[in-house]
């Protein structure tokens, strides 16, 4: 018979395995740090700061000592973070800098032809003038290279060459970002970034098992479109096949796990895990930022949590449901919300414009005091000195939009 796995257990199982389970305490700095990000597998790197740049809200929503600068020294000074490519722009330990050696190779093949459709001609003739250059005269961020280069005001597809080589000598793993000024890429040779001892690549005939080995423990659970997903080192049809192998050799076992609204989907689970005990939640709320890991995968947050979510920031603003950046509301192991609210910090208020309830929940007073104690908390972590509410702040709960 195959197990099933109670939707209020796989919540937890998760949120765990995403350190969203234990209360916000303890360090936040050093080894800490970087075993916090190892624990959930990456920090995606976002640049809008409406309220705090998308890897620091990670952080801080697990462990609120956290401050950037403790991030910026295990990347920039220690060495033991970098950052590449997952699904996204993604903060990662250096570690795994030997299974992106594969990567690196894979995406020249699968960028090359992509890149020449999208981009202007002529940045493959400068990527020997820009490593040399770098090689001789150190680190460079795109506003130094492309003297002459007609420079588009569009977005990313109308990138000046010099800008398109600068990004595709990274994707292929011939220069890392040593740094970032403001929010800039700073470049620099792959061997002034990341310690020798993490430049070999593993065997590659070890990728698939690691790649999907850690994604499901990382999961808890998963089907194998997500645990190809999780990474996104391996396509779906070698993570099919690994399933199929590791089921076969009585390694992983198929089991069925309950949604939110009593649906069901096979999964594969480590036996181990079946049988572990999740801890209880802590009840504390706390604001998630839209690029979390937990809600990276948004069908599975859907089906997990019955929570609908989607970003609107390039929804033209008539049409958006909710707002620009919204941001969701965790408590225990439901989300029970979502809130518009951004930082004004040059008059030291973090402003909320909206909040709206799940259905089925209430801002009751003990609610209202716990939200309105983690915005003092973020507000404080995002350089303001209050919290500001609009007038009809606490709206309704809206019927899923099919954004």
């Amino acid at each position: 018979m195959t197990p099933l796995i109670p939707n209020p257990r796989a919540r937890r199982l998760f949120l765990h395995r995403h350190a969203l389970a234990e209360p916000p305490r303890g360090p936040a700095s050093g080894q800490a740090l970087h075993d916090l990000i190892a624990r959930i597998g990456f920090v995606q790197v976002d640049s809008i700061n409406t309220v705090a740049r998308a890897h620091d809200m990670i952080l801080w929503s697990r462990r609120q000592s956290y401050r950037p600068a403790a991030l910026k020294r295990l990347l920039e000074r220690d060495r033991a973070l970098w950052e590449h490519w997952t699904h996204d722009a993604s903060i990662l330990p250096v570690a795994l800098h030997g299974v992106w050696q594969h990567r690196f190779r894979r995406d020249a093949v699968r960028l090359e032809a992509n890149w020449k459709r999208w981009f202007r001609e002529g940045y493959e003739a400068q990527f020997d003038s820009i490593l040399n250059r770098i090689a001789r005269d150190g680190p460079v961020g795109t506003a130094d290279v492309g003297e002459g280069e007609e420079r588009g005001k569009g977005g990313w597809w109308d990138w000046h060459p010099s800008k398109t080589a600068l990004e595709w000598l990274w994707r292929t793993g011939k220069l890392a970002i040593t740094r970032r000024d403001g929010f800039a890429k700073i470049y620099d040779l792959t061997e002034r970034v990341i310690p020798e001892p993490h430049r070999a690549p593993v065997p590659a005939e070890t990728v698939t098992d690691w790649a999907c080995r850690s994604a499901l423990r990382h999961l808890g659970f998963g089907t194998s479109g997500e645990i190809a997903a999780y990474w996104n080192a391996v396509g779906p049809e070698a993570a099919k096949d690994w399933c199929r192998t590791a089921l076969g050799q009585g390694e992983i076992i198929a089991a069925e796990v309950e949604g939110a609204e009593g649906q069901r989907r096979k999964v594969f689970i480590f036996p181990e895990i079946l049988e572990e005990t999740p801890p209880e939640p802590t009840p504390r709320l706390r604001i998630l930022s839209p690029f979390d890991p937990a809600l990276r995968d948004r069908d599975r947050a859907e089906f997990l949590f019955g929570f609908h979510y989607r970003i609107e920031v390039f929804v033209p603003e008539p049409k958006r449901v909710y707002g620009y950046y919204v941001f969701p509301v965790l408590e225990g192991d439901r989300l029970i919300g979502r809130i518009d609210m951004k930082a004004f910090r040059d008059v030291g208020s973090l402003r909320v414009k909206a909040f709206w309830p799940e259905a089925g929940v209430k801002l009751t007073k003990g609610r209202r005091a716990k939200l309105e104690a983690e915005l003092d908390r973020l507000a404080a972590f995002a350089g303001c000195e209050r919290v500001e509410f609009a007038d009809g702040w606490e709206r309704e709960t809206l019927i899923r939009s099919s954004l």
